[in-house]
């Protein structure tokens, strides 16, 4: 036994040398190595989600840049752009400020979108024709949006220590595959920001394989529309939920995976894959992508008579 012991100890007396070693080399390791990275080809990278609320639709067109280009975007001008539902609809999108914008006005309440059609999207660009589909899937019904008191119990780097968490309620529509798009509303406008405020929902749960079809979505997600920092009371908070497609979903599910890479064990940046493809045998490929959604949206302001007590 003591034997043994005495091996145990050395082996670990080893490895922390080892350790020792390895850290001072991480540490100290100070050259600056300059990448001479090559120059990609310039490819156009289409924004475009239109739903089925009222007034007017965008489609955002610019050109790729250098990875490591910090430059503002350049918007494609002059481009043709239409998107045609599978009922023969053909609406016009212009680029009315000539910055790349494309804009489909629409009128009173009149809709772009419908639950269960599909619309193909067109872009004439000098010899290049780009298009992509997508279909409006149905959205259940916001029924809340709750909130309640919550105290840290430390001081956090960002907002306060005393506030509020909010989260809402939905049911997810019986039938399995539905997926969602949940996105924070502050201050009447959607707050994302960055990779991290990026929620998808497969049926009630956050992924295919859980039993959470026809359920009330579960708490991760329903709490997703409070993000870095507690709210204040006073606050105007809310949900947009989004119905997306399969593909959408997994594009979503990408664009937060990349936006997220970082630290010691990142791996390369990569393109996430566009559902936009160049009908220009000879072109090139296009990033981005084009969706169609419906969207279901409930808002509230932060009244501390009417909070839930803190658990």
């Amino acid at each position: 036994m003591k034997k043994q012991n005495h091996i145990y100890i050395i082996k670990h007396a080893v490895l922390s040398v080892f350790s020792l070693f390895l850290l001072a080399g991480l540490t100290s390791c100070e050259d600056v190595i300059d990448l001479n990275t090559a120059t990609g080809p310039t490819q156009l990278v289409v924004d475009g989600w239109i739903n089925n609320q009222p007034g007017n639709q965008k489609i955002k067109l610019t050109w790729s840049a250098n990875y490591f280009d910090n430059s503002a975007p350049k918007p494609v001008q002059g481009a043709e752009v239409t998107v045609t539902d599978n009922l023969g609809n053909v609406f016009v999108f212009e680029d009315l400020a000539n910055d790349g914008n494309y804009i489909w006005k629409g009128t009173g309440t009149d809709t772009l979108g419908k639950v269960g059609r599909t619309y193909a999207l067109s872009i004439k660009n000098g010899e290049d024709v780009y298009t992509a589909s997508s279909e409006i899937k149905r959205v259940p019904k916001v029924d809340s949006v709750v909130y309640q008191k919550e105290t840290l119990p430390f001081n956090p780097d960002k907002g306060p220590k005393e506030g509020y968490i909010a989260s809402f309620y939905a049911r997810d529509l019986p039938g399995e595959g539905d997926r969602y798009w949940i996105k924070p509303v502050v201050s009447g406008k959607i707050a994302i920001s960055k990779a991290s405020d990026l929620t998808v929902a497969y049926d009630a749960g956050p992924s295919a394989g859980a039993p959470s079809d026809g359920l009330i979505f579960i708490l991760p997600l329903r709490q997703a529309i409070t993000r870095d920092s507690l709210y204040l009371a006073g606050a105007s908070v809310g949900v947009e939920l989004h119905s997306i497609t399969p593909e959408a979903f997994e594009f979503i599910k990408q664009v937060a995976e990349q936006g997220s890479n970082g630290g010691l064990f990142a791996t390369p940046v990569a393109n996430v894959k566009s559902n936009v493809t160049n009908t220009n045998p000879n072109g090139i490929r296009p990033l981005g992508f084009f969706g169609a959604t419906a969207v279901s949206r409930m808002e509230t302001t932060i009244d501390p008579a009417k909070a839930r007590p803190e658990d």
